[in-house]
Protein backbone atom coordinates (compact mmCIF):
# COMPACT_ATOMS: atom_id res chain seq x y z
CA UNK A 1 0.00 0.00 0.00
CA UNK A 2 1.14 3.46 -0.98
CA UNK A 3 1.92 5.81 2.07
CA UNK A 4 2.41 8.65 -0.17
CA UNK A 5 0.82 8.33 -3.28
CA UNK A 6 1.08 10.87 -6.79
CA UNK A 7 -1.61 12.90 -7.43
CA UNK A 8 -2.47 13.91 -11.15
CA UNK A 9 -5.11 15.88 -13.20
CA UNK A 10 -8.22 14.88 -15.10
CA UNK A 11 -9.17 18.02 -17.23
CA UNK A 12 -12.13 17.67 -20.03
CA UNK A 13 -11.32 21.23 -21.85
CA UNK A 14 -14.80 22.12 -20.21
CA UNK A 15 -16.81 24.71 -22.84
CA UNK A 16 -18.50 27.49 -21.38
CA UNK A 17 -21.23 29.16 -23.25
CA UNK A 18 -20.71 32.36 -25.53
CA UNK A 19 -16.62 31.10 -25.44
CA UNK A 20 -14.71 30.91 -28.70
CA UNK A 21 -14.02 27.50 -29.93
CA UNK A 22 -10.50 27.77 -29.31
CA UNK A 23 -10.79 28.58 -25.34
CA UNK A 24 -11.08 25.23 -23.97
CA UNK A 25 -7.79 25.01 -25.15
CA UNK A 26 -5.98 27.91 -23.93
CA UNK A 27 -7.67 26.90 -20.83
CA UNK A 28 -6.32 23.26 -21.13
CA UNK A 29 -2.67 24.87 -21.51
CA UNK A 30 -2.96 27.21 -18.04
CA UNK A 31 -3.84 24.64 -16.52
CA UNK A 32 -1.44 22.49 -17.62
CA UNK A 33 1.30 24.83 -16.63
CA UNK A 34 -0.44 25.71 -13.09
CA UNK A 35 -0.25 21.64 -12.15
CA UNK A 36 3.32 21.39 -13.35
CA UNK A 37 4.26 24.10 -11.59
CA UNK A 38 2.11 22.86 -8.44
CA UNK A 39 4.10 19.75 -8.73
CA UNK A 40 1.52 17.19 -9.99
CA UNK A 41 2.32 13.86 -11.80
CA UNK A 42 0.41 14.00 -14.73
CA UNK A 43 -2.39 15.52 -16.66
CA UNK A 44 -5.12 13.04 -18.19
CA UNK A 45 -7.00 13.92 -20.66
CA UNK A 46 -10.52 12.10 -21.94
CA UNK A 47 -12.47 10.75 -25.17
CA UNK A 48 -16.13 11.52 -25.08
CA UNK A 49 -17.94 12.41 -28.32
CA UNK A 50 -21.04 14.62 -29.26
CA UNK A 51 -21.19 16.29 -25.93
CA UNK A 52 -21.29 20.23 -26.34
CA UNK A 53 -19.92 20.35 -22.84
CA UNK A 54 -16.72 18.90 -23.35
CA UNK A 55 -13.95 19.73 -25.91
CA UNK A 56 -11.27 16.62 -25.65
CA UNK A 57 -13.15 14.73 -28.15
CA UNK A 58 -9.67 14.64 -30.37
CA UNK A 59 -7.52 13.45 -27.60
CA UNK A 60 -4.44 12.75 -28.90
CA UNK A 61 -4.51 16.01 -30.14
CA UNK A 62 -5.05 18.01 -27.35
CA UNK A 63 -2.17 15.94 -26.05
CA UNK A 64 0.13 17.00 -28.04
CA UNK A 65 -0.52 20.85 -27.70
CA UNK A 66 -0.61 20.37 -24.41
CA UNK A 67 3.09 18.39 -24.25
CA UNK A 68 4.34 21.11 -26.52
CA UNK A 69 3.48 23.91 -24.58
CA UNK A 70 4.45 22.49 -21.01
CA UNK A 71 8.13 20.79 -19.86
CA UNK A 72 8.22 18.14 -17.63
CA UNK A 73 4.77 17.10 -16.61
CA UNK A 74 3.50 13.61 -17.93
CA UNK A 75 0.86 13.82 -20.41
CA UNK A 76 -2.03 10.95 -20.76
CA UNK A 77 -5.15 9.86 -21.74
CA UNK A 78 -7.32 9.47 -19.61
CA UNK A 79 -8.26 7.69 -21.65
CA UNK A 80 -8.81 6.77 -25.70
CA UNK A 81 -12.08 4.73 -25.70
CA UNK A 82 -10.50 2.04 -27.90
CA UNK A 83 -13.72 0.50 -29.09
CA UNK A 84 -13.93 3.66 -31.53
CA UNK A 85 -10.50 2.96 -33.51
CA UNK A 86 -8.52 0.65 -35.07
CA UNK A 87 -5.03 -0.98 -32.63
CA UNK A 88 -3.04 0.22 -35.40
CA UNK A 89 -4.31 3.54 -35.53
CA UNK A 90 -3.75 4.32 -31.79
CA UNK A 91 0.04 2.70 -31.99
CA UNK A 92 0.68 4.78 -34.28
CA UNK A 93 -1.06 8.34 -32.45
CA UNK A 94 0.63 7.59 -29.24
CA UNK A 95 4.35 6.29 -30.62
CA UNK A 96 4.04 10.00 -32.68
CA UNK A 97 3.33 11.43 -29.30
CA UNK A 98 6.04 9.60 -27.64
CA UNK A 99 8.51 10.13 -30.33
CA UNK A 100 7.73 14.17 -29.78
CA UNK A 101 7.87 13.97 -26.10
CA UNK A 102 9.87 11.24 -24.84
CA UNK A 103 8.85 9.40 -21.37
CA UNK A 104 5.90 12.10 -20.49
CA UNK A 105 3.28 10.26 -22.93
CA UNK A 106 0.91 7.82 -21.12
CA UNK A 107 -2.41 5.86 -22.65
CA UNK A 108 -5.19 4.98 -20.61
CA UNK A 109 -7.51 2.30 -22.42
CA UNK A 110 -11.01 2.76 -21.98
CA UNK A 111 -14.00 -0.12 -23.22
CA UNK A 112 -17.30 1.88 -23.37
CA UNK A 113 -17.69 4.27 -26.63
CA UNK A 114 -17.78 7.40 -24.72
CA UNK A 115 -20.58 8.50 -26.25
CA UNK A 116 -24.55 7.37 -27.31
CA UNK A 117 -25.57 4.85 -29.58
CA UNK A 118 -26.61 7.12 -32.88
CA UNK A 119 -23.11 8.48 -32.41
CA UNK A 120 -20.99 4.97 -32.78
CA UNK A 121 -22.83 4.69 -36.09
CA UNK A 122 -21.72 8.19 -36.97
CA UNK A 123 -18.06 6.25 -35.89
CA UNK A 124 -18.58 3.81 -38.11
CA UNK A 125 -18.35 1.32 -35.24
CA UNK A 126 -20.01 -1.73 -34.64
CA UNK A 127 -22.47 -1.63 -31.49
CA UNK A 128 -20.43 -4.95 -30.28
CA UNK A 129 -16.97 -3.50 -31.10
CA UNK A 130 -16.67 -3.01 -27.02
CA UNK A 131 -17.17 -6.95 -26.66
CA UNK A 132 -13.36 -7.20 -28.25
CA UNK A 133 -11.47 -4.77 -26.05
CA UNK A 134 -9.59 -7.54 -24.54
CA UNK A 135 -8.41 -8.58 -27.96
CA UNK A 136 -7.55 -5.16 -29.36
CA UNK A 137 -5.92 -4.49 -26.00
CA UNK A 138 -3.32 -7.26 -26.76
CA UNK A 139 -3.16 -6.70 -30.30
CA UNK A 140 -2.53 -2.58 -29.51
CA UNK A 141 0.40 -3.83 -26.77
CA UNK A 142 2.14 -5.85 -29.51
CA UNK A 143 2.51 -2.86 -31.60
CA UNK A 144 4.00 -0.80 -29.30
CA UNK A 145 6.26 -3.66 -27.68
CA UNK A 146 7.31 -4.88 -30.80
CA UNK A 147 5.90 -8.40 -30.51
CA UNK A 148 2.62 -7.65 -33.30
CA UNK A 149 -0.13 -10.55 -33.79
CA UNK A 150 -0.58 -9.61 -37.66
CA UNK A 151 2.75 -11.19 -39.42
CA UNK A 152 4.30 -7.69 -41.40
CA UNK A 153 2.22 -5.37 -39.60
CA UNK A 154 3.71 -3.12 -37.75
CA UNK A 155 2.94 0.89 -35.47
CA UNK A 156 5.31 3.38 -37.41
CA UNK A 157 6.31 5.56 -35.19
CA UNK A 158 5.03 3.16 -32.18
CA UNK A 159 7.16 0.11 -32.97
CA UNK A 160 9.06 -0.89 -29.59
CA UNK A 161 8.21 2.60 -28.09
CA UNK A 162 6.05 0.37 -25.01
CA UNK A 163 4.32 3.56 -24.28
CA UNK A 164 2.74 3.01 -20.38
CA UNK A 165 -0.56 1.77 -21.21
CA UNK A 166 -3.69 1.54 -17.90
CA UNK A 167 -6.58 -0.20 -17.99
CA UNK A 168 -9.64 2.35 -17.44
CA UNK A 169 -12.68 0.92 -15.77
CA UNK A 170 -15.46 1.27 -13.45
CA UNK A 171 -16.70 -2.11 -13.19
CA UNK A 172 -15.33 -5.37 -12.19
CA UNK A 173 -14.37 -6.23 -15.90
CA UNK A 174 -11.80 -3.38 -16.14
CA UNK A 175 -10.11 -4.68 -12.83
CA UNK A 176 -10.50 -8.18 -14.14
CA UNK A 177 -8.55 -7.15 -17.88
CA UNK A 178 -6.09 -5.09 -16.13
CA UNK A 179 -5.18 -8.10 -13.40
CA UNK A 180 -4.93 -10.65 -15.88
CA UNK A 181 -2.44 -8.66 -18.54
CA UNK A 182 -0.65 -7.38 -15.83
CA UNK A 183 -1.35 -3.89 -15.99
CA UNK A 184 -1.64 -0.70 -14.23
CA UNK A 185 -5.67 0.03 -13.10
CA UNK A 186 -7.34 3.13 -12.85
CA UNK A 187 -11.32 3.04 -11.50
CA UNK A 188 -13.83 5.99 -12.50
CA UNK A 189 -14.99 6.92 -8.94
CA UNK A 190 -14.96 10.77 -10.15
CA UNK A 191 -18.26 9.42 -11.73
CA UNK A 192 -19.00 5.91 -11.00
CA UNK A 193 -18.43 4.79 -7.17
CA UNK A 194 -20.45 2.14 -6.55
CA UNK A 195 -18.27 -0.45 -7.52
CA UNK A 196 -14.91 0.91 -6.36
CA UNK A 197 -13.68 -1.18 -3.31
CA UNK A 198 -15.37 -4.55 -5.08
CA UNK A 199 -13.23 -3.96 -8.10
CA UNK A 200 -9.86 -2.86 -6.71
CA UNK A 201 -9.90 -6.17 -4.43
CA UNK A 202 -10.62 -8.23 -7.34
CA UNK A 203 -7.39 -6.14 -9.07
CA UNK A 204 -5.00 -6.46 -6.46
CA UNK A 205 -6.46 -10.48 -5.48
CA UNK A 206 -6.37 -11.66 -9.41
CA UNK A 207 -2.96 -8.99 -10.39
CA UNK A 208 -0.46 -11.60 -12.14
CA UNK A 209 3.21 -9.75 -13.01
CA UNK A 210 4.13 -9.18 -16.42
CA UNK A 211 7.27 -7.93 -18.43
CA UNK A 212 5.57 -4.14 -18.07
CA UNK A 213 4.43 -4.29 -14.66
CA UNK A 214 5.65 -6.51 -11.32
CA UNK A 215 3.11 -5.38 -8.83
CA UNK A 216 -0.26 -4.13 -8.83
CA UNK A 217 -0.96 -0.59 -9.35
CA UNK A 218 -4.07 0.99 -8.20
CA UNK A 219 -5.15 4.66 -9.63
CA UNK A 220 -8.25 6.18 -8.05
CA UNK A 221 -9.74 9.21 -10.05
CA UNK A 222 -11.72 11.53 -6.85
CA UNK A 223 -14.10 14.84 -7.11
CA UNK A 224 -12.14 17.47 -5.46
CA UNK A 225 -13.08 21.47 -4.65
CA UNK A 226 -11.00 23.57 -2.32
CA UNK A 227 -11.41 26.95 -1.36
CA UNK A 228 -10.35 29.08 1.44
CA UNK A 229 -13.61 29.39 3.07
CA UNK A 230 -15.28 25.78 3.29
CA UNK A 231 -18.82 27.45 2.96
CA UNK A 232 -17.58 28.56 -0.47
CA UNK A 233 -16.64 25.56 -1.27
CA UNK A 234 -19.77 23.58 -0.24
CA UNK A 235 -21.36 26.24 -2.57
CA UNK A 236 -19.64 25.66 -5.43
CA UNK A 237 -19.97 21.46 -5.52
CA UNK A 238 -23.80 21.89 -4.84
CA UNK A 239 -23.31 24.15 -8.09
CA UNK A 240 -21.44 22.03 -9.85
CA UNK A 241 -24.10 19.11 -8.67
CA UNK A 242 -26.92 21.50 -10.35
CA UNK A 243 -25.20 21.82 -13.35
CA UNK A 244 -24.58 18.28 -14.10
CA UNK A 245 -28.46 17.79 -13.88
CA UNK A 246 -28.56 20.33 -16.51
CA UNK A 247 -26.31 18.64 -18.70
CA UNK A 248 -27.10 15.42 -18.51
CA UNK A 249 -30.92 15.10 -17.65
CA UNK A 250 -31.57 18.28 -20.01
CA UNK A 251 -30.03 17.34 -23.33
CA UNK A 252 -31.82 17.64 -26.61
CA UNK A 253 -33.83 20.47 -24.75
CA UNK A 254 -34.63 24.13 -26.65
CA UNK A 255 -34.22 25.83 -23.32
CA UNK A 256 -32.22 25.05 -19.97
CA UNK A 257 -33.95 23.99 -17.34
CA UNK A 258 -34.71 26.81 -15.31
CA UNK A 259 -33.43 26.77 -11.27
CA UNK A 260 -36.95 25.69 -10.32
CA UNK A 261 -37.24 22.70 -12.23
CA UNK A 262 -33.70 21.93 -11.43
CA UNK A 263 -34.98 21.57 -7.78
CA UNK A 264 -38.06 19.48 -8.38
CA UNK A 265 -35.24 17.09 -10.42
CA UNK A 266 -33.14 16.90 -7.52
CA UNK A 267 -35.83 15.41 -5.62
CA UNK A 268 -36.39 12.67 -7.73
CA UNK A 269 -34.53 9.53 -8.24
CA UNK A 270 -32.97 10.77 -11.34
CA UNK A 271 -31.54 13.64 -9.90
CA UNK A 272 -30.26 12.01 -6.47
CA UNK A 273 -28.57 9.14 -8.49
CA UNK A 274 -26.67 11.71 -10.38
CA UNK A 275 -25.59 13.41 -7.35
CA UNK A 276 -24.19 10.26 -5.76
CA UNK A 277 -22.47 9.65 -8.91
CA UNK A 278 -19.89 12.55 -7.45
CA UNK A 279 -19.93 11.18 -4.03
CA UNK A 280 -16.19 10.26 -4.10
CA UNK A 281 -15.26 14.12 -3.57
CA UNK A 282 -12.91 16.11 -0.98
CA UNK A 283 -14.82 19.46 -0.70
CA UNK A 284 -13.50 22.19 1.88
CA UNK A 285 -10.94 24.03 3.31
CA UNK A 286 -7.03 22.87 1.28
CA UNK A 287 -6.37 21.23 4.81
CA UNK A 288 -9.19 19.10 4.57
CA UNK A 289 -9.10 18.46 1.05
CA UNK A 290 -5.72 17.04 1.40
CA UNK A 291 -6.86 14.92 4.52
CA UNK A 292 -9.81 13.79 2.83
CA UNK A 293 -7.23 12.79 0.11
CA UNK A 294 -4.86 10.74 2.35
CA UNK A 295 -7.65 9.04 3.31
CA UNK A 296 -9.31 8.07 0.49
CA UNK A 297 -5.50 7.16 -0.86
CA UNK A 298 -5.08 4.77 2.47
CA UNK A 299 -8.77 3.10 1.81
CA UNK A 300 -8.03 2.19 -1.52
CA UNK A 301 -4.19 1.31 -1.81
CA UNK A 302 -3.64 3.84 -4.44
CA UNK A 303 -0.41 4.70 -5.71
CA UNK A 304 -2.00 7.57 -7.90
CA UNK A 305 -5.09 9.96 -6.87
CA UNK A 306 -6.68 11.80 -10.25
CA UNK A 307 -7.83 14.91 -9.14
CA UNK A 308 -10.90 15.66 -11.03
CA UNK A 309 -11.13 19.75 -9.78
CA UNK A 310 -14.89 20.64 -10.06
CA UNK A 311 -15.60 23.89 -11.23
CA UNK A 312 -18.03 26.05 -13.29
CA UNK A 313 -15.72 28.25 -14.31
CA UNK A 314 -11.37 28.63 -14.96
CA UNK A 315 -10.50 30.69 -12.33
CA UNK A 316 -12.09 28.54 -9.34
CA UNK A 317 -11.21 25.48 -11.40
CA UNK A 318 -7.21 27.21 -11.02
CA UNK A 319 -7.71 28.04 -7.89
CA UNK A 320 -8.98 24.48 -6.33
CA UNK A 321 -5.73 22.75 -8.50
CA UNK A 322 -3.38 25.09 -6.74
CA UNK A 323 -4.78 25.21 -3.24
CA UNK A 324 -4.75 21.23 -3.01
CA UNK A 325 -1.16 20.64 -4.11
CA UNK A 326 -0.25 23.38 -1.75
CA UNK A 327 -1.96 22.05 1.15
CA UNK A 328 -0.63 18.27 -0.46
CA UNK A 329 2.77 19.51 0.04
CA UNK A 330 2.22 20.65 3.61
CA UNK A 331 0.15 17.79 4.89
CA UNK A 332 1.84 15.44 7.80
CA UNK A 333 3.93 12.29 5.74
CA UNK A 334 2.50 8.94 7.52
CA UNK A 335 5.30 6.94 9.48
CA UNK A 336 6.94 4.19 7.10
Amino acid sequence: MSTSPELSVLDLAPTRPGQPAGQPFADAVELARAAEASGYRGLWYAEHHNMPVIASSATAVLMAHVAAHTETIRVGAGGVMLSNHAPLIIAEQFGMLEAMHPGRIDLGLGRAPGTDQATVRALRRSPDAAEHFPSDVAELLGYLDDEGRIPGVHAYPGRGSRVPVTILGSSLFGATLAARMGLPFAFASHFAPDALEQALDVYTREFRPSARLEAPRAIVAVGVVAAGDPAEAVRRFEAVGRARVRDMLGRGRDTPFTEDEVDLILDTPQGRGILSSIRFSAVGTPERVAAELGRMAASTGAAELITVHHALDQATRLESLRLTAEAWGRREQPAG
